[in-house]
């Protein structure tokens, strides 16, 4: 068969089986539209509502990305369902991109809706180009997550992914700033969120916008692709290590 058929169904039946679960569609989808919704229309308007829809974008792409990868990928360990797939004739790397490709469409929706929202409900205007290269930003910053969800799934039972990835997942989104401003936190935690991918994320997002912290745009570019190479590296450790295991 063909190896880009072979990777187009495999992404279209892990898309398909994920769409099919409400536990994972209703919480991923609703979060960051209804914190939006309430934060950045309802409660707050004018740049308020800009600034929010940049950070609740990025809280919203994270958890698609995290919990397909964590969760999916500890189940499929735990039924020997990952086993399967590394001695399958199918390429692994197709397993691996029918995942990142379903966060990427569930960031895609998010993505479309909560513009949609803001330009519809908050009265948000922003030019062509800062809506497409926000768009841009938001789904390249899928990545670092999905290492984040791939790192957990390949290291945690089936039972404990869920709560590792939510003890996570959301000290991550509020000490990145991403539910208040950053210079809301304290001093201290303003200077830990230097530590996560998403305030890197967070920060490029807002600087489309005009209204991040001010740093150089290279500063934050540079230490969030160092973090996923990192990341990247630490996962493709656990994964020989599971082979060597197996073996």
């Amino acid at each position: 068969m063909n190896t880009a058929i072979v990777y187009r169904k495999e992404a279209w039946y892990d898309l398909l089986s994920v769409w099919r679960t409400p536990g994972f569609v209703i919480p991923s989808l609703a979060f960051p539209i209804i914190f939006y919704l309430f934060f950045g229309v309802f409660l707050n308007t004018g740049a308020a509502s800009v600034y929010m829809l940049v950070t609740y974008a990025c809280f919203g792409i994270m958890g698609p990305a995290m919990f397909n990868f964590a969760i999916n990928i500890a189940s499929d360990r735990a039924h020997g369902w990952l086993t399967l797939k590394r001695l399958s004739p199918m390429p692994f790397g197709a397993y691996l991109l029918a995942k990142l490709s379903t966060a990427l469409v569930f960031a895609l929706v998010i993505i479309v809706v909560l513009f949609s929202i803001a330009a519809l409900l908050a009265d948000v205007r922003l030019v062509t180009t800062q809506w497409l290269l926000l768009a841009l930003t938001l789904l390249l910053g899928t990545l670092p997550f999905a290492f984040i969800g791939l790192i957990l799934g390949l290291s945690l039972s089936d039972k404990a992914a869920p709560g590792v990835v939510n003890l996570l997942y959301l000290p991550m989104a509020f000490l990145s700033g991403l539910w208040l401003p950053i210079t809301s936190l304290p001093q201290l935690l303003q200077l830990t969120a230097w530590f996560w991918p998403s305030y890197h994320l967070s920060q490029i997002g807002l600087k489309v916008i005009a209204m991040d912290q001010g740093y150089t745009l290279w500063l934050h570019l540079l230490i969030l692709l160092l973090s996923t190479l990192l990341l990247a590296a630490l996962a493709s450790w656990l994964f020989q290590r599971l082979t060597e295991e197996k073996a």
